[in-house]
C-alpha cells in the first residue's frame, strides 16, 4: 500500500446497552437493542458489496455470555468514578440477571470477525470514561488489560481504540502502548467537538453538532495521512458521525447525506482521509431507512474508487501503512 489515495474509514462504536444505562432504561432503548443483529446483518453485506474495510471498536463486556462470565472476566480495579451513575459495575452489582439482547454478544462478535476486512478493536472493556472525575490511569489500565486479556481468549489480537463517548485521554495514551494498542480515534477539529467529561458536555454544544451534520460549520474534517502523528498509537481523528435517521428531521436528510457525500468526495479528489463512523445500534430501528441512507454513501466512494483510486482501510490497516512508511 502507498499514500497516494484517498482513505475512507468506518469505524463503529458497538456497545448495546452498556453505551446507555446511565442515560435511558431498558425499557426506552428496547427497541434499538432488539434489532440491532439484523442491522448488524444489513451493514455486513453492505460491506461486502461494497468491500468496506470497517473497525468494529467492541466493548470488552460483550464477549461474555452471561452475568456469572462477566464478574469473572471483570478486573480488580473498577472505576472509582465520582458519578457512580456512570459505574457499569455497580449496575452489575443491581442486577441478579441481564438480558443477552442488550448486554452480551459473543456470537455476533465471531460472526463480524470472520466476515473479509473486518477489524475486531475495542472500546475499552467496561465503556470507561476517561475524563470522568474520581477515575485514575491505574484503573484504566486494568481496564485494558481485562480487555486484552478477554480478546486474547477468543483469539483475537486488539491493535485500534476508540475512547467511550469520545473522551481521549493524552495522558493515558501511553498505557495504550503498554498493551499494544497501535491507533486511537480522536476527535474532529471545532470547538464543539473537544473531548470533556459529562458535566462539562452543555445543551449548545450538541445543538451545534447537530446542525453541523446538515450545514457546513465545521468543514469536511477529511486530512492528509501525512497529518497524523508519526508514534504510536497514532490518532486516526473521525471526520463524521453518521446519524441515524430522523423521523422529525425527514425533509432535511437528503441535505445531510449531501454533506456527507462532498466531504468524502474532497478527500477523495485531494488525497485525504474521510472516517466516517456510528454505533450499530443507531440502525435498530427504522432499519431499512438507515440502511438506504448507507447504501448511498457507500455508492459515492464507490464512484470515488473508480474516479479517483481512493480506498477503504480500517484503523489497523491505516496504522499499519503509517509504520511502514515512517
Amino acid at each position: 500500500m502507498t499514500k497516494s489515495s484517498g482513505i475512507f474509514s468506518v469505524s463503529l462504536d458497538y456497545e448495546l446497552y452498556w453505551g446507555s444505562h446511565d442515560k435511558k432504561t431498558l425499557k426506552e432503548y428496547g427497541a434499538n437493542l432488539r434489532g440491532v443483529i439484523k442491522a448488524i446483518e444489513r451493514m455486513l453485506e453492505l460491506f461486502d458489496k461494497y468491500e468496506i474495510h470497517a473497525t468494529w471498536a467492541t466493548l470488552g463486556f460483550l464477549f461474555a455470555h452471561d452475568i456469572e462470565e462477566l464478574k469473572v472476566l471483570s478486573p480488580k480495579k473498577i472505576p472509582s468514578y465520582h458519578n457512580t451513575n456512570l459505574n457499569p459495575y455497580k449496575y452489575i452489582s443491581d442486577s441478579d440477571y441481564l438480558e443477552s439482547f442488550a448486554h452480551f454478544a459473543p456470537e455476533t462478535i465471531n460472526k463480524i470477525r470472520n466476515q473479509k476486512n473486518q477489524e475486531i478493536g475495542t472500546h475499552t472493556f467496561s465503556h470507561y470514561y476517561c475524563l470522568e472525575e474520581g477515575q485514575t490511569s491505574e484503573e484504566f489500565a486494568c481496564d485494558i488489560e481485562a480487555v486484552i486479556k478477554t480478546s486474547r481468549k477468543n483469539g483475537m489480537i486488539i491493535k485500534s481504540l476508540v475512547f467511550p463517548r469520545n473522551q481521549s485521554n493524552n495522558e493515558y495514551l501511553s498505557i495504550l502502548n503498554e498493551y499494544g494498542i497501535t491507533s486511537y480515534r480522536g476527535n474532529e477539529k471545532g470547538w464543539m467537538y473537544k473531548a470533556e467529561n459529562g458535566s462539562d458536555e452543555h445543551l449548545i454544544k450538541r445543538a451545534v453538532r447537530l446542525i453541523d451534520s446538515y450545514l457546513d460549520i465545521s468543514g469536511s474534517n477529511s486530512y492528509h495521512l501525512k497529518s497524523i502523528n508519526t508514534e504510536t498509537p497514532y490518532n486516526i481523528p473521525s471526520s463524521r458521525f453518521l446519524r441515524p435517521i430522523s423521523k422529525s428531521l425527514s425533509k432535511f436528510e437528503n441535505i445531510r447525506k449531501q454533506r456527507i457525500i462532498k466531504s468524502l468526495t474532497q478527500a477523495a479528489k485531494n488525497q485525504e482521509v474521510f472516517h466516517l463512523w456510528w454505533h450499530p445500534h443507531n440502525f435498530g430501528v427504522n432499519t431499512d431507512e438507515n440502511i438506504e441512507f448507507l447504501d448511498a454513501i457507500l455508492s459515492s466512494f464507490r464512484d470515488m474508487k473508480m474516479q479517483y483510486g481512493m480506498r477503504s482501510l480500517n484503523m489497523g490497516e491505516i496504522s499499519n501503512l503509517i509504520s511502514s512508511e515512517a
